[in-house]
């Protein structure tokens, strides 16, 4: 007898090269492991039928539902030309409309009878406000013949992620051809752990998923596969942990007497206790001889620069220099203003008047004039300056460091993984990373659920912040709450205070035109987000008119955005109408109202870094969610949310709960390429948690799993080239 096929076996030689091909273009499917683990993303049952009532606009779905009722409809002519069928289908939730057009309408004629119950596979579109399915693809699960078509073993129908190329049905047949091949599956977990555990053997669970006899099934063939992508990405992670603890790095430890005991000698105020407590944590790490790999998660306004800053001190103490990556230039030079005005004459090393143990603190961006540059990498490269601050161009080839011993990088989500290590790459030895974010993405909390930084967290706001009070404004159901926003941010400058208001585009691109015979509520759903020149004119002249307005975006020169953002720091500017060039680091404690504008196009995480910029001084801040979502819509459930918390931790993870974790591995950031299956980062931590220790312990007692072949086959199947390439920079 020919041998089964094992999960590393390709496709074609089960499926054929014709059905290969489909799988790998259409679902990036290549081999039987790929397959087998291409789960069901739900099941239906014989006899009962899928929700019609809430289906996704613009995705491909299948669906389990009966005929209601079907007619064909003539066009062009009585002569009959064209033809367009309509089927209309119900599941008791809702019904929704299936058209065929055109030749194509005679085999569904024939089989699509009032009462056939079938599978209708296809992309939900909208037409006349009305969801339907244009041509979609079907299998009858009841023919109008004596026998049922009947092809799936079980009352549990696997419906599978498909894709128009690729249905359900067709994946179900698939599986079905190679399902026999588990009995040869390598099994990723030691069999001590999975029976400690109770958990499944790898192929019942893999026969379990695909094709349950029960939901009990389904349940074990989960717990199971869940503690598979637990371990294996663990053991990943825990080995990189592991190799890290054996890359030399020099340790940094501050000189008594030093540049951070005479900057500590001279802050103003007592640093909070968490303060404290974190930077104690930080000191530990820099002080050993392997890199610190840290995440610093702090609130908006928490202080996390005061921390960083320290840290740099630290490193410039012990003869180093530190460099601190930001995202934006308005942002960088924030930063440098913010360092050297906290440093003193602690920042003017070399100059007429700077102290003893002074250093110099640079900033280095993209557009600065070619002889300041050439200044600022020659201060670099001979260790004149102890700190550098800058933006990507910190990163370029040119750039050299005398020493770099510490890189900490701000808003960690802005930055691709080769731009970290880029920077990185340019100390002699690894040197040690602080990376910082006020509120994680999903792929920062995923991450560090999963343990791969070391994790510091800053969650007092230091004294005199204040609070700040967030509102969802629905500017289409209550007009008149709009124009009380505008009252609102009269009142703040009346009493003093400044405001931003935020659009998410400039607005000197060219608007999409109005399609001919669009009705107004089409227009509503689909006009472009709001532009900061647009929204500046109209407030000019309207609501704010005689208050001092001015913008700020991205596409204006340097110079100007400077000047604009010092102007309204010194008070000279009323209302800053910006886009997100505001959104880290900008401070301006007497800014105290804040509203934005089609608040639902912008995501949780970026929303509460905005409402951060208000509330850094002695009076509260107010920040206003205006939409134009209706009320039900998941977009004014999020904003609800984010009126309703300021813990950026609890925003971090209704944000998972929406976008899923991203590929915790690789680059995609979104969860569409998510390498989780039935892993998911909120509801499992448990699972994670438990499968860290085990794999804690695997790791050290086996760093090159030599004992483990099965682990080892499922870490070459997670850890592609890019994944392995990926998971090395961190």
């Amino acid at each position: 007898m020919e041998r089964v096929p094992a999960l590393d076996e390709p496709l074609k030689k089960s499926l054929g090269p014709a059905t290969a091909k489909v799988m790998a273009e259409a679902l990036d499917l290549h081999t039987v492991g790929d397959l087998l683990h291409h789960y069901p993303r739900r099941y239906a049952e014989r006899g009962e039928l899928t929700t019609l009532s809430d289906l996704p606009l613009d995705e491909h779905v299948t669906v389990v539902a009966q005929v209601a009722d079907a007619r064909v409809l003539t066009f062009n002519g009585s002569k009959g030309r064209g033809q367009r069928l309509e089927v209309t289908i119900t599941d008791g939730s809702g019904r929704l409309q299936l058209v065929f057009f055109g030749k194509g309408v005679h085999k569904p004629h024939k089989d699509l009878l009032p009462g056939t119950r079938a599978m209708f596979a296809g992309k939900v579109s909208l037409f006349n406000r009305r969801l339907q399915l244009a041509h979609p693809s079907y299998e009858l699960l009841r023919g109008d013949r004596e026998e049922a078509v009947d092809v799936w073993a079980g009352a549990l129908i696997p419906i599978y992620p498909a894709t128009t190329k690729l249905e359900s049905w067709k994946i179900a047949k698939a599986v079905d051809a190679v399902l026999p091949s588990v009995v040869d599956a390598a099994d990723p977990l030691p069999d001590a752990l999975r029976e400690g555990r109770g958990l499944a053997e790898l192929p019942d669970a893999l026969r379990m998923i695909h094709r349950p006899r029960t939901k009990a099934d389904i349940a074990a063939a989960r717990d199971r596969l869940k503690w598979d992508e637990a371990f294996v990405l663990q053991v990943a992670l825990a080995r990189r942990r592991h190799a890290d603890t054996q890359l030399p790095a020099v340790p940094r430890k501050p000189a008594p007497d030093g540049i951070l005991d005479a900057f500590d000698a001279k802050l103003p105020f007592t640093l909070t206790e968490g303060q404290q407590k974190v930077s104690a944590e930080i000191f530990d790490d820099l002080a050993t001889d392997h890199p610190m790999h840290r995440l610093l998660q702090g609130e908006v306004g928490s202080g996390k620069t005061m921390v960083a800053l320290r840290a740099m001190l630290a490193v410039v103490d012990s003869g180093g220099q530190a460099a601190m990556l930001a995202p934006t230039e308005v942002l960088a030079q924030q930063h440098h203003r913010s360092v050297t005005e906290m440093m003193g004459e602690l920042a003017e090393g070399g100059m007429l008047g700077g102290a003893d143990r002074a250093t110099k603190v640079v900033l280095l961006t993209g557009s600065m004039g070619a002889a300041a540059r050439r200044h600022a990498l020659l201060d670099l490269v001979t260790g004149e300056a102890g700190i550098v601050i800058g933006t990507h161009a910190l990163i370029e080839d040119k750039v050299g460091f005398h020493d770099l011993g510490l890189v900490v990088v701000d808003e960690q989500h802005r930055f691709g993984v080769e731009q970290r290590d880029a920077l990185r790459g340019k100390g002699k030895q690894p040197p040690h990373l602080l990376v910082m974010t006020a509120t994680p993405i999903p792929r920062t909390v995923a991450m560090t659920v999963f343990g791969d930084l070391e994790t510091s967290v800053l969650d007092q706001l230091p004294a005199g912040r204040s609070p700040i009070a967030s509102h969802v404004v629905p500017a289409a159901d209550k007009p008149h709450f709009l124009a009380r926003a505008w009252e609102r941010v009269r009142e703040e400058v009346e009493n003093g205070h400044q405001a931003y208001v935020v659009c998410p585009r400039i607005g000197d691109e060219e608007d999409r035109k109005k399609k001919p015979g669009a009705s107004a509520e089409d227009e509503a759903e689909k006009r472009p987000p709001l532009a900061v020149l647009d929204v500046a004119e109209k407030l000019r002249t309207g609501p704010l008119t005689g208050l001092r307005i001015a913008v700020l975006h991205g596409r204006m020169h340097p110079d100007d955005k400077d000047d604009v953002m010092r102007r309204f720091a010194a008070g000279d500017l009323d209302v800053l109408v910006a886009t997100t060039v505001i959104e880290v680091g900008v401070n301006v404690p007497n800014a105290t109202a804040m509203v934005i504008m089609d608040a639902d196009r912008f995501g949780v995480s970026q929303l509460h870094q905005l409402r951060g910029r208000v509330g850094r001084g002695s009076a509260p801040g107010l920040c206003l969610l205006v939409t134009e979502m209706p009320e039900a819509s998941p977009a004014r459930q999020r904003l609800g949310a984010v009126a309703s918390t300021l813990d950026g931790f609890e925003l971090s993870r209704i944000d998972l709960e929406q976008r899923r974790e991203g590929d915790v591995l690789g680059q995609a950031q979104s969860g569409v390429r998510s390498s989780l299956r039935v892993l998911t980062v909120i509801d499992d931590e448990e699972v994670i948690a438990a499968a860290r220790e085990e794999a804690t312990a695997l790791v050290l007692a086996d760093p090159d799993l030599t004992a483990h072949p099965g682990l080892r086959t499922a870490l070459d199947a997670l850890l592609d080239k890019d994944r392995e390439e990926y998971l090395e920079k961190g």
